[in-house]
Order: structure tokens, then C-alpha cells, then sequence
């Protein structure tokens, strides 16, 4: 596809490609069966591509925006056949996302932060329990660690001795150290204890895990707000992340608890998770297309650095590059 240029490294495509392999096998197989047999681009087919994107879990409303941007390009084209149908959904869902990303561009480093004010870059991680927050709490550990950053862990999910266990473990596994306190802790306390601890430290970036009870309770937004407000007290920007875990293989029940964290709370990215162990990672298209939040991370792998900054358009051409169409 021309409209695709080379935007990063190649060892970086390939973890892309492989931790993307499932859903590039799903997603395709249910496209081509759609359009099996088909010389044109007509009401039935778009009908049949519609309910393969919705089982596909792209989402029922972001399904209807790429067939209605379909319909008006082969309205405006009057002739379409499949080979070009498939270049030009990849381009409109490229459309669609583009700029629900981080970016496409060329760094030096893709986990960067500014260190000109003297104070740490703090990410507060949100989300509920099995959606893979410690394990991405520890990925994003190592790679600011690997850019060459000071970085502390903090462990405020203080609800369950495995997940202060848990942090421990990667912060070990990265070289990092955690702050903790003991299991029924105020989880406001350890935030504050943590960024006192990052500042006496020198650190650039502190990492603060939570409580991932319900998404449901009441109770936990409320707790969630006020380790916010605790920690400003120590560091007036912090958080400059709130980060929402979203486990990609639950398709659109992934969909669903963003909406009710980004109702409940200040999420201002999410990373989606575990894109290599299923094949629903349509869900991203959904995420991406649903929420004014920008996709930040995505989770490809168990390795220690499995862990991108999410690159729209690579995501696509990932998805797209040799199955329905040429590059």
C-alpha cells in the first residue's frame, strides 16, 4: 500500500508482526470469507464485511462508520473491486485512528520524558485485576530504564499481598526500586511515600500501581481521586499520566470497561494488552475509534520488552501487509 511509509525499526515491526499474528489470521480469514467470490464491490458485500468487522470485535458503532465511509467511497468511485476494497479499508480505518495514537514519527527514543522541571514524571496505572497492569507497570519500567531514566515503583494496590509481591518481583527483575508499605495500607499514604522517595532520589519517572477491584465500585474511583489529590501535594503536575490497562483478548468487554473508567476518572491514555495471545485485537480499531483518548501502548508479547508505543498507521499496515492486498 502506497500511502504506508517505513516509520520504525525492523526488529520492531517484527515483534509488531508476530505478537499481531493471531488477529491479522482471524481478522482476515472472516474479511475473505466476506468477500469469497466476489468480482465487485455491492450492497451484500458490504453487508457481509459488516458482520465479519462486528465479529471481528472491531464494535457495532465503529463497524457502521467504516462501512458508511465505504459506501460513500464506492458511491464516489462508482467501480470497485475487491483488491482495491481492501486497500482502501485499510486506508479509511488508518483515517479513523490515525490520530488516536501517540504518533507515526521518527524519535530518538520512544519513551521520553521532559526533565526540565526538575520534578518526576508520574503515571498513575489504573484498571481491574487480570488485565495485566503489573506486567505492564514492569515493561514500562524497563523501558524507561533502558532509555536511560531513574525510575521508582510504587505500590498502592495495597488490597492484595500478591500484588505488592507481584511489583516487587519486576522491580527486582528491572533493577528498579518499589516503595511499599503493608497489605491494608492507605493506598493515598504509599503514593505520597513514594513521590517523597522519587524526589529524594533524584528519580525522572515514578510508576504507581492501584487497586483494580470492579470498575463498578464507587468506592474505588473515590480512592483513585484521592491518591490524585495526595499526590499533588508533593508533585503539583502529577499525575501527568493516568493510564488505563485494557486486556486486548477480552475483545469488547475491553470496550466497555474503558467507558466506565473514563466516565468514572482522568484517563488520558490506555494501553491494551495481550494483542499476541488472541485473535480479537480488532478491539484496538474500537478503543481507538470510540474514545477521544489516545491508545499510548500496546502489550505484543511476554518478553520484558514486548511493550511499543502504539504506532497507528504501523498497527494497520501490521494488520493489512500481505494478506488482502500488496505493499
Amino acid at each position: 500500500m502506497g500511502f504506508f511509509k517505513k516509520l520504525f525499526g525492523r526488529e520492531k515491526k517484527e515483534k509488531l508482526d508476530n505478537g499481531l499474528k493471531k488477529t491479522k489470521e482471524g481478522f482476515f480469514g472472516k474479511i475473505t470469507r466476506a468477500i469469497a467470490g466476489k468480482s465487485k464491490v455491492d450492497d451484500e458485500l458490504l453487508d457481509n464485511l459488516e458482520e465479519a468487522l462486528i465479529s471481528s470485535d472491531v464494535g457495532v458503532d465503529t463497524t457502521v462508520n467504516i462501512i458508511h465511509r465505504l459506501r460513500d467511497r464506492v458511491e464516489k468511485d462508482k467501480f470497485m473491486n475487491t483488491q482495491e476494497l481492501s486497500d482502501i479499508l485499510a486506508e479509511e480505518i488508518c483515517d479513523m485512528i490515525g490520530s488516536k495514537g501517540i504518533g507515526d514519527d521518527d524519535r530518538e527514543t520512544d519513551f521520553a520524558v521532559d526533565k526540565s522541571k526538575g520534578t518526576p514524571y508520574v503515571i498513575m496505572v489504573v484498571g481491574v485485576n487480570g488485565v495485566g497492569k503489573t506486567t505492564t507497570i514492569g515493561k514500562l519500567a524497563h523501558q524507561y530504564k533502558q532509555a536511560g531514566y531513574n525510575v521508582v515503583l510504587g505500590a498502592a494496590d495495597t488490597y492484595r499481598a500478591a500484588a505488592i509481591e507481584q511489583l516487587c518481583i519486576w522491580g527486582d527483575r528491572v533493577g528498579v526500586p518499589v516503595i511499599k508499605q503493608q497489605m491494608g495500607s492507605d493506598p493515598a499514604a504509599v503514593a505520597f511515600d513514594t513521590l517523597q522517595s522519587a524526589k529524594a532520589r533524584g528519580a525522572d519517572v515514578v510508576i504507581i500501581d492501584t487497586a483494580g477491584r470492579l470498575h463498578n465500585k464507587k468506592g474505588l474511583m473515590d480512592e483513585l481521586s484521592k491518591i490524585k489529590r495526595v499526590m499533588k501535594k508533593e508533585v503539583p503536575e502529577a499525575p501527568q499520566e493516568v493510564l488505563l490497562v485494557l486486556d486486548g483478548s477480552t475483545g469488547q468487554n475491553a470496550i466497555e470497561q474503558a467507558r466506565n473508567f473514563i466516565a468514572a476518572t482522568d484517563v488520558n491514555c490506555i494501553a491494551v494488552t495481550k494483542l499476541d495471545g488472541t485473535a480479537k485485537g480488532g478491539a484496538v480499531i474500537g478503543i481507538c475509534d470510540q474514545f477521544k483518548i489516545p491508545v499510548k501502548y500496546i502489550g505484543i508479547g511476554e518478553q520484558i520488552d514486548d511493550m511499543q508505543i502504539f504506532r497507528p498507521v504501523e498497527f494497520v499496515k501490521s494488520l493489512f501487509e500481505g494478506a488482502l492486498t500488496k505493499n
